[in-house]
């Protein structure tokens, strides 16, 4: 690291500006000429590197998931063409065991050249719709190594001087259930990668190629030194906690932890997932590069203001046990690493809220895909359709303020929802409902933001499957400070011409659906933060004119008797005085509930006489909901984070 910035001031901010604006208009390029619609709903990042391959600049709206783990994926494609690249050279790469997340995540990267040497990289990323596998969309979560999830691609030369090379294109495309759209999406991202090369030799002849080269530097330097003296005026020591994935479906009931140790120590950060669970029998595995990415993303949201690049990176140093869930070696199944990944994201939330309370926030909801593929029988050719879906949700509540509603997961804040009317064009589905889920914010002072509903139904189409890829069905989204849980995720099926609703829960693959066939799913909202009891009674009131919290969970969750005067008219009035009696009763009541023995909980359940949200939030008790049958050991595993996180901060009674 320089021990100054070896630019003057103004060249160094132009520079640094310049190389951010390239990465955006890489962005802005695919955007404009992608033929995916899940690139185009910004399922991509891009990256400017360095010779070195480091990251010295990432775009503004680029997705969290990506971005720790570019420079890892641009390295690998330098030790395998070394001393073999050329002007005009684009090569590929998707490998989660170089570096990458998931197969679907797809890397094209460019040699930048001036004065004829390699000067920069610029890549971009991007999610296809399909990569071939077992299923359509390539989420099998059966899948227990990377043979049935799709085609791994190893550094490749995709185009040279004379062009894209057809016949490896043409290879890569014809694994894929969409040849057509995949050849489209590589020939936008290996423009967008020429946009940003024509900006960076835009530079060049601006300011020289050997200022350029500085600037690459010492941008990096910056970041470095800027975090180097925020983490050192911190004081040392050590933060643990633990979250989990829902279930091994290769092995018994129980959730699956993701331990994590922060260390402090002077102007360093350590983290160790010591006594993280091994690799699990399903695609919920992480590789070391979206690992190290989760850290880098997570830690970065308490530093908002420094660009990210890989300054930021040499701050942090990562102990993760091979073999363990959070760093998978070939040939394990990774496709599904999102799950790990957003454990390891909210785990450092709640650290870093310890030591920055100013900036805490509670967990956020879960990511989830839906996938449904078969022919289209709207058409006479009946072509292949894949509806590749994914909900906002809420994310927790924070230190004097709400959650964010109905918002895009930590997994990538620059996602966008994506319109259902061209949903609907492009596939044989109809939504028949989308809108704000009432209750699914946790409960705190300052409440987690709401999660959405989704209903759809499949119209004309043969040989359709139906995949989801989900998780917190058991180790729901929590709160802090004495906050409350949200609520369990889960897909729920009502076949043509049946009056009865299937839960095949939060996650299966290639089920079988027909024309008629109703799903619905809903998405959690955010974790509360805070004691859900001290909220002010009239924020609880606007909550239920705006439809987030139900009269009858106002009184539950926050102790808030609330009369209806006219709810067409939002006219609802606050009995001060039962409000004063009920939130007396349940602070003194609501320890032992949460200590309740399990199985009464559950036979409750089954009786009817009381639903998920109370025995989630009352009762910390974990269920099959589709059965009500209680789940033992995930309900201990549940409870010893609930005592912590909200029974530990609540007042005595």
């Amino acid at each position: 690291m320089a021990g100054a910035l070896p630019l003057d001031p103004v060249t160094f901010e132009v520079l640094k500006n310049s190389f951010i604006t390239s990465v955006d208009q890489m962005g802005e390029q695919v955007l404009r000429t992608c033929y995916s619609f899940v690139i185009y709903n910004r399922d991509f990042s891009s990256a400017l590197h360095d010779a070195n391959g480091e990251c010295a600049a990432q775009g503004n709206q680029d997705i969290a998931v990506h971005v720790g783990t570019l420079h890892f994926t641009c390295k690998d494609v330098m030790r395998h063409f070394e001393g073999d690249m050329h002007e005009g050279d684009v090569f590929a790469i998707n490998d989660p065991y170089a570096g990458g997340t998931h197969f679907s995540d797809v890397r094209l990267i460019r040699p930048i050249f001036a004065d004829g040497k390699i000067i920069a990289f610029s890549q971009s990323n991007g999610h296809w719709s399909d990569v071939g596998g077992s299923v359509p969309g390539s989420f099998d979560v059966a899948a227990r190594e990377m043979f049935r999830e799709g085609l791994r691609i190893t550094p490749v030369r995709l185009f040279d001087k004379n062009g894209l090379r057809k016949d490896v294109a043409h290879l890569i495309a014809s694994n894929t259930r969409d040849p057509a759209s995949i050849i489209g999406d590589i020939q936008a991202q290996a423009e967008a990668t020429a946009v940003c090369e024509r900006e960076i030799l835009r530079l060049v002849g601006k300011y020289g190629r050997e200022t350029v080269e500085t600037g690459l530097a010492a941008v990096q330097d910056y970041v470095e030194r800027s975090a180097r003296q925020r983490i050192a005026a911190l004081p040392d020591g050590e933060w643990e906690t633990v979250d989990y994935i829902d279930r091994d479906p290769a092995g018994g009931e129980g959730m699956i932890p993701i331990r994590i140790k922060m260390t402090i120590k002077g102007d360093r950060a350590i983290y160790d997932f010591t006594g993280s669970h091994p690799t699990i029998g399903s695609i919920y595995n992480s590789a070391f590069g979206a690992t190290f990415s989760a850290v880098a993303a997570g830690m970065k949201t308490f530093f908002p203001d420094l660009p990210l690049n890989s300054g930021f990176y040499r701050c942090f140093d990562i102990i993760a046990p091979e073999g363990s869930i959070v760093d998978a070696k070939w040939p394990i199944a990774v496709t599904g690493f999102l799950m790990p990944f957003e454990k390891i994201m909210n785990s450092i939330y709640e650290m870093w809220s310890k030591l920055m309370p100013e900036r805490a926030l509670a967990c956020a909801f879960n990511l989830e895909y839906l996938l449904t593929g078969g022919l289209d029988a709207r058409s006479a050719d009946k072509p292949i359709f894949m509806f590749y879906d994914w909900l906002p949700g809420g994310w927790g509540g924070r230190n004097g303020k709400d959650g964010s509603n109905v918002t895009t997961a930590c997994f990538g804040t620059g996602l966008m929802s994506q319109p259902v009317e061209g949903q609907e064009r492009a596939n044989p589905i109809l939504t028949t409902e989308c809108e704000i889920l009432k209750d699914s914010p946790g409960p705190g002072k300052w409440r987690g933001g709401a999660g959405v509903v989704k209903t759809s139904r499949m119209l004309q189409a043969e040989k359709t499957v139906i995949s989801y890829i989900c998780d917190r069905e058991r180790a729901i989204v929590w709160g802090i400070e004495g906050g409350l849980p949200s609520m369990p995720h889960g897909l729920t099926l009502k076949r043509a011409g049946s009056a009865a609703e299937e839960r095949l829960g939060s996650i299966f693959s290639d089920v079988p659906i027909g024309e008629g066939d109703v799903f619905s799913r809903p998405t959690a909202g955010g974790g509360g933060f805070g004691d859900p009891l001290e909220r002010d009674p009239n924020l609880v009131i606007e909550d239920i004119k705006d439809d987030y919290v139900s009269v009858d969970r106002a009184a539950k969750d926050y102790g808030v008797v609330v009369h209806t005067i006219d709810a067409e008219l939002c006219n609802y009035e606050i009995d001060k005085v039962a409000t004063a009696a009920l939130r007396a009763k349940i602070r003194s009541e609501r320890v032992a509930n949460a200590r309740l023995d399990p199985e009464k909980v559950a036979q409750r359940y089954r009786n009817g006489e009381i639903n998920a949200f109370d025995v989630i939030r009352s009762h910390a008790v974990i269920l099959d909901w589709g059965t009500g049958a209680l789940l033992p050991e995930s309900t201990r595993q549940f409870r010893e984070a609930f005592e912590r996180r909200s029974v530990a901060m609540w007042k005595a009674g």
